[in-house]
């Protein structure tokens, strides 16, 4: 993103709390839509994360969740209808230096991801500055899929 635009760079159209729809597929919100933008137009997830058992990952879920895999799986919908789909994994600690998947707490979610990335879905780890007065967008983090 710029800094004098809260825009992701190229897209001039970002809407969030959009409604999702596909034949066969519950109803669902992501939270982002991009359009009219320099590439196909684009579905963005964002998960929080605070799991942090020691060592080097920060990992998602910290509970068996049936909700993120159901926007994993629409993700990988958008995917096959032509748009772009993005997980983005927000890391709320200062902890850790890379993001994994909790596959111990919910060996499904780890699954589908690995799944949905080889389908086309984009992920994204970014580490989350909390500062006095705000919090801000930190630098990206490794995303460990092994």
């Amino acid at each position: 993103m710029r800094e004098e635009d809260s825009r992701p760079e190229g897209y001039r159209d970002v809407r969030t709390e959009v409604t999702f729809e596909a034949p066969g597929f519950p109803r669902s919100r992501f939270d982002m839509f991009l359009s009219d933008g320099p590439a196909a137009d684009v579905w963005v997830e964002v998960k929080n994360v605070t799991l942090w058992e020691g060592g080097e990952p920060l990992s998602f879920p910290d509970a068996v969740t049936a909700r993120g895999l159901k926007h994993l799986e629409l993700l990988a919908e958008a995917c096959r209808q032509g748009y772009r789909g993005v997980m983005i994994y927000a890391l709320n600690r200062p902890e850790g230096t890379c993001f994994r998947p909790a596959d111990e707490i919910d060996p499904v979610y780890g699954k589908s991801l690995r799944r949905v990335v080889e389908a086309g879905v984009e992920v994204v780890a970014v580490r989350i500055l909390h500062l006095p007065q705000a919090m801000m967008v930190g630098d990206p983090v490794t995303v460990d899929l092994s």
